[in-house]
């Protein structure tokens, strides 16, 4: 992996994790709500990723499905609501568990064998996931858990969605401008919930244009250096991220709990990932 590859690669995890943070941010200490703040994170991605491909010759702005794009609005409408109660840690565990594990299943519904050692990290990692949901006084609230799990199999079916496509900064500038008109039909559904203010209105920006329009770009230049198991890997570390700066820049409780479900959830899943995988 050269200097370059490893620095976009750092860069594009931070913007990840960086998305956790700023929606957790933006609903537990401002005013906006989470439908204004799913469409102004998607509108500000929208403008950000086409001025990026506009800066580009030729451009494709046709690119990318109206499939992908509604799993990206779910994905996104999800996450916000999800967070109004979900910490950052927490919360990014179990976007990414779910994440991995919906296209881990996905492979297997496609033949794809796992052996025993692949079996063995998928049961771990399911284990991992259910300890964190299991009844108890640091267990994620029920409804945010579910809508973040469901913002994690969003995201795996986008991803899915996503695989082979010949420019996938132009596809996901389609999907981003496709899903924007859901995320603003969303926003008039709760438009008597609809609130913000200005701290809640930079971090929603911030989100859209930062660390998702930029992060999503950096990343794929990333991708050009990383082979498929080193892009899959690397990812697991963002819930560490996420958690690690919950705590320290939100004063967001490291519990053993989610520790250890975390230890359960990342290292199955960095089992399965190293696991050779054989079709039938």
């Amino acid at each position: 992996m050269t200097t370059r590859t490893l620095l976009l690669t750092a860069l594009a995890l931070l913007a990840f994790a960086g998305n956790s943070l700023l929606c957790r941010l933006a609903l537990r200490d401002t005013a906006i709500d989470a439908a204004s703040f799913t469409s102004l994170r998607l509108i500000a991605g929208a403008v950000t990723l086409w001025f990026l491909l506009r800066l580009r010759a030729p451009s494709n702005l046709k690119a990318g499905s109206w499939p992908a794009a509604t799993a990206l609005f779910v994905y996104a409408a999800a996450f916000s609501f999800a967070y109004i109660h979900l910490d950052a840690g927490a919360g990014a565990l179990i976007l990414f568990g779910a994440v991995q594990l919906s296209m881990l299943a996905w492979g297997i519904y496609r033949g794809e064998c796992l052996g025993l050692k692949g079996c063995s990290g998928l049961l771990l990692a399911f284990a991992g996931l259910l300890v964190l949901l299991l009844p108890g006084a640091s267990r994620p609230p029920t409804e945010a858990a579910s809508l973040m799990l469901l913002a994690g199999v969003a995201w795996g079916a986008y991803s899915l969605l996503g695989r082979g496509v010949s420019d996938a900064l132009a596809a996901t500038t389609g999907n981003f401008l496709r899903a924007a008109p859901l995320a603003l039909l969303l926003s008039v559904l709760f438009i008597e919930q609809m609130s913000w203010d200005t701290p809640g209105l930079i971090y929603a920006l911030l989100s859209g244009a930062l660390t998702s329009g930029v992060g999503y770009a950096i990343w794929y230049s990333a991708l050009r250096g990383l082979q498929a198991f080193q892009a899959a890997c690397v990812q697991l570390s963002v819930p560490i991220i996420a958690a690690l700066a919950g705590s320290l820049l939100l004063g967001e409780a490291l519990s053993l709990h989610l520790l250890l479900s975390g230890a359960a959830v990342l290292g199955g899943i960095a089992l399965v990932l190293s696991a050779k995988h054989q079709h039938p």
